[in-house]
């Protein structure tokens, strides 16, 4: 699994089962839930670049739908209800992306 050694097993299975209805994806409760948000910058750092599948230096609204398969391949993608809210909370320059920074100030919020 992409996030072993970061975030424990357990943790990332509670918070799947948190929001494994659709619409019900809170990225504060999701990252409260699987522990990132209480993880060092540099591991906060580590989730974007396994979360940014092309590497391009950022996460786009494609990567987002999909965030939830990072931490489960059988877990569902997001609503795009849910993609669209996700991608405004952490898209705080507006370019349509979230960069590391802003994904970093995500996790925290």
């Amino acid at each position: 699994m992409a996030f072993a050694g970061v975030l424990k097993d357990a943790e990332m299975k509670a918070a799947l089962d948190g929001c494994a209805a659709a619409d019900s994806f809170d990225y504060k409760k999701f990252f409260k839930a699987c522990g990132l948000a209480g993880k060092s910058a540099e591991d906060v750092k580590k989730a974007f670049f396994i979360i940014d599948q092309d590497h391009s230096g950022f996460i786009e609204e494609d990567e987002l739908k999909l965030f939830l398969q990072n931490f489960s391949a059988g877990a569902r993608a997001l609503t795009d209800k849910e993609t669209k809210a996700f991608l405004a909370a952490g898209d705080s320059d507006g370019d349509g992306k979230i960069g590391v920074e802003e994904f970093a100030a995500l996790v925290k919020a």
